[in-house]
């Protein structure tokens, strides 16, 4: 039975840089938690920056809602599986399970261990990481590797980049939606940033540590199966 053969998602070179990100990610979350732990009300940074988002959106309280939407499960789980669809017709197998993993492996990590280890609360609602966040960035975050990290031809760069660049747009505008919604502070919603990018990185970390060691497993499978079927001198 021949195992299809894929590429890494992030290669020698992107693992180092993933790595940091990785870290920094966790522990900007890490002391981000640690400052706003049971806080329930805006501290004087999230106070400020947020007034100033809801001043500016203050007449367009219809429109919040629908730039807060690709922050949702559904849309979020549609794309994912778009993107997972595209992955599979490119047969990059490992991509596809990035792309399946990575929204809810991000808003597992937020929903079920930051917020209730965390408990920052807005208006009695437990908000810290921003869910709405953590998914967007997650999907953009998994674009971003499979677009830009592997090599890829020249003549689809602008694409790809054009791509990436409209999912940060939705993701900046997730972000201040739900600000301006008050749903969430602004930390809120850098710290679901921070979750989003470190969960792709952990994953696409992982997934290349699984296809390196299915490499090394088939190269010496391939190499054991070669001695076996080697013709043996006849003797004289």
């Amino acid at each position: 039975m021949l195992v299809p053969r894929v590429r890494p998602l992030l290669g020698q070179s992107g693992r180092a840089w993933a790595s940091g990100l990785l870290a920094g990610c966790a522990i900007l979350v890490g002391l981000l938690g640690l400052v706003f732990r049971g806080q329930t009300r805006a501290g004087g940074f999230d106070g400020a920056v947020d007034t100033s988002f809801i001043a500016f959106f203050a007449g367009h309280r219809d429109l919040l809602p629908w730039l807060a939407k690709p922050g949702t499960p559904i849309p979020a789980v549609l794309i994912s599986a778009v993107i997972a669809a595209g992955c599979l017709i490119a047969g990059r197998l490992n991509g596809a399970v990035l792309a399946l993993a990575a929204v809810p492996a991000a808003d597992g990590l937020t929903d079920g261990l930051l917020k209730p280890l965390i408990h920052r609360t807005y208006f009695g609602g437990v908000v810290f990481p921003s869910g709405h966040t953590t998914a967007v960035v997650a999907l953009t975050a998994t674009l971003a590797v499979l677009l830009l990290v592997p090599p890829q031809r020249s003549r689809t760069r602008v694409a790809r980049v054009l791509l990436v660049g409209i999912f940060c747009v939705a993701s900046a505008l997730v972000a201040t939606a739900v600000i301006a919604l008050r749903w969430h502070y602004f930390t809120d919603t850098v710290a679901g940033a921070a979750v989003g990018v470190g969960t792709v990185c952990a994953l696409a970390l992982i997934l290349d540590l699984g296809w390196e060691r299915a490499s090394r497993h088939r190269a010496v499978t391939g190499a054991a199966r070669k001695r076996q079927t080697r013709p043996t001198a006849s003797p004289r």
